[in-house]
């Protein structure tokens, strides 16, 4: 295992600092710093204050990453970092990171793509990636389903989102159902005492005239808007919210949707092997509804565990050992923070 790369990996392209330290396929240290509680009485990410708390973390969460992993920043073989997509001032926090010890430990830099990160990180638990195989990455910012020939080079987009991606739905609704910010792990645990056929929202994108023009793109607006429409007539006749029900049938919705267009991708394709990742792929219906229609199909589906789900620093660790391991040229010390970075640059 010794001859395999040591990758330090820093994330910072929303509200988490991460720092992950990666060995070949091997997780050393995962280290997270979340400023959640500083955005959730705003009800949503502020990135002036993300950036201000990764400046804050930065340091502290390296050393705590390095002290997990029991190794000093001097064993490193190489630097990866986020480099977009992402808020344009919390990534630039962890590029000028990166660079820094770039050159102060003379060690190459990897500026890499956040979505191809979601995807590399699978390999830190179930091994190296079937190619090709067909990621959906979902979260609060992205609904994307990508196909990926090589995770370091070949990713290419089949459908993403055209309004709200599915995270931002979650947070949305919840946010209408009075739950706390972040609303995807509350909305999962609400509708555990709902019903998910009590209330019939709509599946946007899934008409025979949507899907001529939009077969593997996604929309949640629509039934963020439904859910809404419902719960206000439900308080303006006085009668009380099923907070169950409405969370359990919006949750469906959700899952229905993203299932069925990535299986329907993997088919069309003649793909066997479906990732999903994304902090979405945390939710417990996701995974279910997946595992279950997939098997009808043949497809196998893959999905780390909830902790690999989030933004973290070891999926950046994860694609910046790949990077090593293939022989790809290191970025210059030039990279930029792109807020915007196509999926299909995968290596800045």
């Amino acid at each position: 295992m010794s001859d395999e790369p040591l990758v330090l990996g820093i994330e910072t392209s929303c509200d988490e600092t991460g720092v992950g330290l990666v060995r070949g396929h091997t997780l050393l240290a995962d280290a997270v710093a979340s400023s959640v509680d500083e955005h959730a009485r705003f009800g949503g990410v502020v990135p002036e204050v993300a950036s201000r708390a990764h400046l804050e973390a930065m340091v502290p969460t390296i050393e705590r990453a390095c002290e997990t992993a029991g190794v000093s920043l001097g064993d490193v073989d190489a630097i990866a970092v986020t480099s977009g997509p992402g808020l344009v001032g919390a990534l630039l926090v962890g590029v000028a990171a990166a660079k820094a010890l770039s050159v102060g430990l003379d060690k190459p830099l990897y500026g890499v793509n956040h979505l191809a990160s979601h995807v590399a990180v699978d390999q830190l638990e179930h091994g190296p990636l079937p190619e090709p195989c067909l990621a959906m990455l979902v979260s609060g910012g992205h609904s994307s389903l990508l196909l990926v020939e090589d995770v370091t080079t070949g990713v290419e987009p089949l459908g993403s989102t055209i309004d709200d991606a599915a995270g931002e739905a979650f947070d949305k609704v919840a946010r209408l159902l009075g739950l706390p910010f972040p609303g995807g792990p509350h909305i999962d645990r609400a509708a555990r005492s709902g019903s998910s056929v009590a209330i019939d929202f709509p599946r946007g994108l899934t008409s025979r005239r949507d899907l001529e023009r939009h077969r593997f793109d996604f929309s949640f607006s629509g039934l963020k808007t439904a859910v809404a429409r419902w719960v206000e007539a439900r308080e303006s006749s006085g009668e009380p919210v099923p907070v169950g029900d409405v969370a359990a049938s919006f949750q469906e919705a959700v899952c229905d949707v993203l299932v069925r267009k990535a299986l329907d991708a993997c088919v069309d394709r003649g793909v066997e092997d479906l990732l999903i990742g994304g902090g979405v792929a945390a939710n417990s219906r996701l995974r279910s509804l997946a595992e279950e229609r997939a098997a009808k199909h043949g497809i196998r589906v893959r999905v780390p565990r909830p902790g690999l789900c989030t933004d973290n620093g070891a999926m950046v660790a994860a694609l910046g050992a790949e990077m090593v391991v293939r022989g790809r040229e290191p970025s210059t010390l030039d990279i930029p923070a792109d807020s915007s970075l196509p999926v299909t640059e995968v290596l800045l």
